[in-house]
């Protein structure tokens, strides 16, 4: 892994922002390389409400930058990686005397619609509960509410498939690669790099580092870079349950609590019903962040002031947290710190740094192409923007056609279930052929390890997307581990490292 070669770019940190930036430059002729500690998508990236959206309570704050930039940005998305992102109708409950007026929802809607990029999503709608669908499973006091359009995205499966195209475009990709060390010597970095497998470190070269940490973005600084007193992000806790499936519509709903505090429930892996987030200022280390008791009770008895059948702790079956490090504005709350991502550039020593500050999933490709000016203005331009019209891997189907797919999937593998091509689909796209191979009955997919996941798609895992846990299949390329009993889910594990070994 060591080498002579100097790279254009190094980029620290797998989460969507590191591998939307190498994807990016690898397109447009940049040698570049990235390292990841962890899996890709193992912090913040996964740890999301799942959302590809314009953010409706952002324009409380007055971040209409944000916003637009963040709407126009959901059909670009939604036509780059249809088999990973589908559209989403929200339902607002609207209840006289709320948090909110009518009229200033009827504003941020009208806003929300007008303010750029909607061509395919269909506009707000005004609902009457008495008599929609929507208002079944609902208290009886919500007589009215409004719909609306954004978008669902599958958040880790979304980091990967850029490290993928990434690393088809020539960039060298590294998982459970830890920068242990980065230093500027004779007009370019030095970056020393330990290797988790082997436990050996390999050193590499670069005209410029990109530090897309997410939150550890500082910790980089601080110990690999060598800087003192750093404090560019605040880190926000955001903490999500996934309980037994609340109601059968499709559409998701969007809550509003009496603290001014806005949450989701939302359908989620057929199943189950996902209710979050939580938004708190988080003091320790982002490994370490974990859901409290008090959260639970938050979420609970916010989600129970709504559904007409109590959400208990009884209900839970999974929970994730994930820290958010949202650039430091001086923000005296949590919730009102801003959204809005904020790229640096230190030209120091004659060899340039970039830091990259916040984002969200919505604008990733937005901040990629803003990261990609920085640095052409530094080290030189290659290429034009490009990812605008392009497809992630498996995303090359018209944005309607997911169901067609899964149509032509089943024609071709009619020994698999419905609910196998579905699933199959929305990971994969089109690549799910190449997956299922020369199968001809559901033995030839090898070894069963629970619910829909068979041998070859794990091997898929492990040989196309860097996964090497069994917590990296079940939780990050898939959500089968919702599906797994534990000793299947230890069965994995069993079976992964005995790949390990013999590799």
């Amino acid at each position: 892994m060591s080498g002579d070669t100097v790279f254009d770019l190094f980029v620290i940190g797998g989460g969507i922002n590191g591998c939307g930036i190498a994807r990016d430059a690898a397109g447009r002729g940049y040698s570049v390389a990235l390292a990841e500690m962890n899996d890709f998508a193992s912090g913040t990236s996964s740890g999301a409400t799942k959302l590809i959206h314009g953010g409706l309570r952002y324009l409380e704050h007055y971040e209409f930058r944000l916003v637009r930039e963040a709407l126009m940005e959901r059909e670009v998305l939604w036509a780059m990686a249809p088999h990973v992102i589908w559209p989403l109708r929200f339902v607002l409950p609207y209840q006289k005397g709320g948090v909110r007026p009518a009229w200033l929802i009827r504003l941020g809607l009208f806003l929300y619609d007008n303010l750029g990029g909607r061509k395919l999503l269909p506009a707000t709608k005004t609902l009457n509960l008495k008599t929609d669908p929507a208002g079944k499973p609902l208290k009886p006091v919500f007589g009215k509410a409004f719909e609306y359009s954004d978008g669902w995205v599958d958040d880790a499966r979304m980091v990967v498939l850029n490290a993928r195209d990434a690393a088809s475009k020539g960039a060298m990709i590294m998982s459970r690669a830890k920068v242990v060390s980065a230093r500027r010597e004779d007009g370019l970095w030095k970056i020393e790099v330990r290797d988790e497998a082997s436990d050996e470190t390999f050193s590499h070269k670069a005209r410029m580092l990109v530090n897309a940490g997410g939150p550890w973005v500082d910790q980089v600084l601080s110990n690999a870079v060598g800087r003192n007193n750093v404090h560019n992000v605040r880190l926000v806790q955001g903490s999500h349950i996934i309980v037994r499936k609340k109601f059968e519509d499709r559409r998701a709903y969007f809550f509003q609590n009496p603290d001014n505090r806005i949450f989701f429930a939302i359908p989620y892996e057929t199943d189950y019903t996902l209710i979050g987030t939580t938004d708190r200022d988080f003091p320790g280390d982002p490994k370490d962040v974990r859901i409290s008791p008090e959260e639970i009770d938050y979420l609970c008895s916010a989600a129970s002031e709504y559904f007409s059948e109590p959400v208990t702790s009884d209900d839970i079956v999974w929970t994730y947290s994930a820290v958010r490090p949202l650039y430091d504005d001086g923000a005296s709350k949590a919730q009102e710190a801003t959204r809005d991502y904020v790229l640096k550039v230190d030209e120091a020593d004659g060899a340039p740094l970039l830091n990259v500050f916040g984002g969200k999933l919505t604008t990733y490709r937005r901040l990629s192409e803003h990261a990609l000016e920085k640095i052409g203005e530094t080290i030189g331009e290659k290429g034009v923007p490009w990812t605008a019209r392009s497809h992630l891997p498996g995303g090359d189907f018209p944005v309607a056609g997911a169901i067609e797919e899964e149509r032509k999937l089943m024609a071709a593998y009619p020994f698999i279930s419905q609910r196998q091509a579905s699933r199959l689909i929305k990971c994969y796209g089109t690549d799910a052929k190449a997956i299922l191979g020369e199968a001809r009955s559901i033995e030839g997919l090898g070894r069963h390890f629970g619910g829909t996941l068979y041998e070859a798609e794990v091997r898929w895992s492990i040989e196309k997307e860097w996964a090497r846990t069994a917590e990296d299949v079940l939780w990050r390329r898939t959500k089968q581990g919702l599906f797994l009993t534990a000793e299947e889910a230890q069965g994995l594990e069993e079976y992964m490292a005995g790949v390990r070994r013999a590799a």
